[in-house]
């Protein structure tokens, strides 16, 4: 499994816009997104009011190409918060999982 984990830094000004399109918009479409088994958006906070994120469990690299294309390393956005956000970032890890035999963690490509 793929974790995924997206960031957004608002313009400023832009807050109260985003955190609409975020929960209107990008939450449900991320849900319903074919190959990710979770969803688990952050949004604001009072320290931080222009950062929001995604951090998403695919099932695989290819569910993450199917959704992103071949591209998938460089952030994508809607053309709906094209204005709305100033920069993104992506990162892409191997999820790590509990063992069941001995201690410790494994990543989920070596189970």
């Amino acid at each position: 499994m793929i974790i995924r984990i997206f960031q957004v830094l608002v313009r400023p000004g832009k807050e109260s816009a985003f955190s609409d399109f975020f929960h209107r918009t990008a939450i449900p479409l991320m849900r319903g997104t074919d190959g990710i088994i979770s969803v688990l958006p952050g949004a604001a906070r009072p320290e931080s009011p222009r950062e929001f994120s995604f951090v998403m469990v695919w099932k695989d690299i290819d569910a993450l190409k199917r959704f992103a294309g071949e591209d998938y390393q460089n952030p994508h956005i809607d053309p709906a918060e094209a204005e709305l956000v100033q920069s993104r970032s992506i990162k892409h890890y191997d999820l790590v999982q509990n063992t069941t035999h001995g201690k410790g963690f494994e990543s989920t490509e070596s189970l």
